[in-house]
């Protein structure tokens, strides 16, 4: 019995084209563009001037508080700009413009190996802070903070998302795939901080190799893995705490709340990079897909690269794009154009056509319901766009919980008259904040 949980929806997972394709290194672009806000929390704060020369690894921006994370220079080359930049998550944003020289040098000193073992606890959250590693499955908060859990939340279970749900990206599949040692040794990293005997990999059944493959690596080990039903959104942190554990996060809380820290495959892997090797988080691995890309890949891409250059390694676009992603396609960012930088939470980029994507008139509700059927937060959505076109949002909050609402987009998958509900619930949101504020 593949573990699941209440509603959700079986959208088209549209993996056929990059499933099997093996992590490809993209060379490094002649120009790379850094934002300053890369993480949830507060945006770095350059600490190179224009004209100054770096080196591979450097700290190029350092954080500014507890909740924020610093940023590396991914290649050696020349400080061109530090100037506003277009951002894919905030339209614009702060950003430090570098050109690289073509050496490719690592900063002295910056590489180094460890046995984690040896080092202390806050010697671990300090190395994983400065390397500037935050959740790299898209939500991209700090991991230093998330592995350092409050004294008075009382965790017990540590979830390894493997589930990857979102149509068409298979990059957290391959990292399974090929970087399976990486991946465990930043398991048992983040074990240790947590004071942890055991953790479990959740994986889709969909990807049944990575299921096999790691059930087999992880004999011996303090890891068990667990089959997941197919379904979206399973990756979400609340899905897959309920579906793993029963457990149920309360209104308003955190997986922390009933003992449960979440962390990606990638991130892990990550972890493993920085406290064993020294290696600052500098690349990331994208899918790149959709049915315009030529050649559809996984690449392990330096941060800063642009849509346009990653998408040109994968041999372009055979067509005019209706959409451009970042993410999935239930719950990325539509982008104005390519011209945008690579960032940590970039886990994917898709070119979609317009066939690809549905759409139709939006009409009024029809009271049908199925928007209730599907929403794995057990939520009413089609009473957030009533909410919405009357500007009240103190309903939405108290009476619709507003709060809880993910924003996975089931109910848009469903909707018949084609309501456009998580556009309301955004809204509804964006206003509940600018009140509290």
């Amino acid at each position: 019995m593949f573990k699941s949980f209440r509603g959700g929806i079986h959208p088209q997972d549209q993996k056929q084209y990059s499933r099997d394709k093996a992590i490809e290194t993209m060379p490094v672009p002649a120009k790379l563009v850094l934002p300053l806000r890369q993480h949830i929390g507060a945006p770095a704060e350059a600490i190179v001037a224009v004209g100054e020369q770096v080196k591979k690894g450097q700290c190029i921006a350092k954080s500014t508080g507890f909740v924020s994370s610093p940023v590396h220079a991914p290649t050696s080359g020349k400080i061109a700009a530090i100037a506003v930049q277009p951002h894919p998550v905030f339209g614009t944003s702060m950003a430090i413009v570098l050109e690289a020289d073509g050496e490719d040098a690592w900063q002295e000193g910056v590489l180094v190996e460890r046995d984690w073992r040896s080092l202390s606890n806050s010697d671990l959250l300090e190395i994983i802070r400065n390397a500037g590693i935050v959740g790299l499955g898209g939500a991209a908060f700090p991991t230093h903070v998330k592995l350092n859990p409050p004294p008075d939340k009382k965790i017990d279970t540590l979830i390894i998302n493997g589930a990857e749900c979102e149509p068409y990206l298979t990059a957290d599949h391959r990292v399974m795939l090929e970087w399976p040692d990486k991946m465990i040794e930043g398991i048992e990293i983040a074990l240790k901080l947590l004071g942890l005997n055991e953790a479990v990999i959740g994986i889709e059944k969909n990807k049944a190799d990575a299921v096999a493959f790691l059930e087999k690596k992880c004999q011996g080990k303090p890891i068990k893995v667990a089959a997941l039903e197919t379904k979206y959104p399973q990756g979400a942190e609340k899905m897959l705490i309920r579906a793993i554990t029963g457990r149920e996060v309360p209104s308003g809380g955190l997986p922390a709340d009933v003992g449960v820290i979440v962390q990606n495959v990638g991130t892990l892997a990550a972890v493993s990079d920085a406290v064993s090797h020294g290696k600052p988080l500098i690349e990331r691995v994208v899918t790149v897909s959709g049915g315009l890309v030529k050649e559809p890949k996984n690449i392990l891409v330096r941060l800063g690269t642009s849509f346009a250059q990653a998408v040109e390694w994968c041999g372009g676009l055979t067509g005019k794009a209706a959409k451009i992603v970042m993410g999935g396609p239930m719950m990325g960012m539509a982008q104005a154009g390519l011209e945008v930088p690579i960032v940590k939470g970039t886990s994917g980029i898709l070119a979609l056509a317009k066939s690809d994507i549905g759409g139709g008139k939006e009409r009024g509700c029809i009271r049908c319901g199925r928007c209730v059927e599907v929403c794995p937060m057990g939520l009413a959505p089609y009473l957030f766009a009533i909410w919405g076109q009357r500007d009240n949002v103190e309903a939405a909050v108290k009476e619709g919980h507003l709060l809880d609402c993910a924003e996975c987009g089931s109910c848009v998958y469903v909707c018949p008259a084609k309501r456009n509900l998580v556009h309301y619930i955004k809204l509804l949101k964006a206003k509940n904040a600018a009140k509290r504020k």
